[in-house]
């Protein structure tokens, strides 16, 4: 504990010392992210060694682990007590670490179904840009009342602060799962989807791809095979597999340097008309796109359908990432960076280029 509290404390003094020098600090831990977000100058800050589980407790499904901890090492643990990450979260490779998919709110196939890696925050600890140790909500949801600070940190990419240590709410694995493929037309399968969506059914994953709808259904055994004979389709032979490529991006549809466009919208939109391939997942909320059409009119047409476009991959320039912010939205950003970081040190410009 002594070594983890001596890190704690290094990482403390090197934001001191940035401060006081006025100088940028580039947040990094397993490096696997790296490519999400626009680019950052700025010195090292690496979190890597900060790393290990604090506390787990099975039976009050809650784990705390500090922020450099790699995700398979805490995935491990879970799994030896049948027991796992509901937000089913992608690493992007070996090294990602729990800090990384936390600040980048990244959550895999089950997110449509369970819920967002930042609904499964409990609490943080993190260094804010006055270089003090904050500890924001518990390991308990009862703790989490008024404003939800620890939250706020999912998502934010490092910006508001560097993370330590995170508490997360964890669930038991599945009785029973399966997969099952149909054949189907684009607007067939979202009808499906909506209307699956409306009963209270088991599916716990989603993907449409070139005429194929692939549903995956996870709970009690019972449960799995009533749906599996009411939706029909056929058995998907090495199912963890397919959902395992589709969540690492592994799967045929992003083996290319094409840009790669993630849109996030209601799942009821319509077939969306624009130059492409399309790989749809989440009941059809989210809609991957491969296209070389220029940034500007692919976000217009998003921001026209109540949806945004975030440029997820690019060989190219990584400028305009995200979606632009409305300005009564933009200005809330503002505020949150003036209070957590008022000497602008941690990622700036990592989301946007104001701040």
């Amino acid at each position: 504990m002594g070594l983890k509290n001596d890190i704690s404390e290094q990482l403390q003094n090197r934001v001191r010392l940035a401060i006081e020098k006025g100088e940028a600090l580039r947040i990094i831990a397993g490096g696997s992210k790296g490519f999400y977000g626009r680019d950052v100058s700025g010195s090292e800050l690496s979190v890597t060694q900060h790393q290990g589980i604090i506390s787990y407790q099975p039976s009050e499904l809650v784990i705390t682990a500090r922020a450099g901890t790699p995700i398979k090492v805490i995935e491990n643990a879970l799994s030896e007590n049948a027991q796992m990450l509901a937000f089913e979260p992608p690493a992007f490779g070996e090294r990602a670490t729990i800090g990384g998919t936390v600040a980048c709110n990244f959550s895999g196939p089950r997110r449509a179904y369970s819920g967002a890696a930042r609904d499964y925050v409990l609490g943080t600890k993190i260094i804010n840009g006055k270089a003090e140790i904050l500890t924001f909500g518990g390991e308990v949801m009862k703790n989490v009342a008024g404003y939800d600070v620890s939250r706020l940190m999912a998502g934010a990419m490092g910006t508001l602060g560097v993370l330590l240590e995170i508490s997360l709410k964890i669930v038991p694995k599945p009785e029973a799962e399966t997969t099952v493929m149909l054949n189907l037309g684009s607007e067939e399968a979202l009808l499906k989807l909506q209307q699956w969506a409306s009963q209270p059914l088991p599916v716990s994953g989603s993907c449409f791809y070139q005429n194929t709808l692939y549903v995956r259904l996870s709970g009690a055994e019972k449960a799995v095979r009533e749906m599996r004979q009411f939706i029909g389709g056929e058995l998907l032979k090495n199912a963890d597999y397919f959902w395992h490529s589709v969540k690492e991006q592994r799967h045929d549809f992003f083996k290319n340097d094409q840009a790669l466009w993630r849109i996030s919208l209601a799942s009821n939109t319509p077939i969306l008309s624009l130059d492409g391939n399309t790989l749809y997942e989440w009941g059809g909320a989210l809609r991957w796109l491969k296209t070389d059409l220029p940034a500007q009119p692919l976000r217009k047409f998003s921001e026209s359908i109540n949806g945004h476009a975030t440029l997820f991959r690019t060989s190219g320039k990584r400028d305009e990432i995200f979606q632009p912010l409305p300005k009564h939205l933009l200005q809330l950003h503002r505020k949150l960076k003036q209070a957590f970081d008022p000497h602008g040190i941690f990622n700036i410009g990592r989301m946007y280029q104001e701040y």
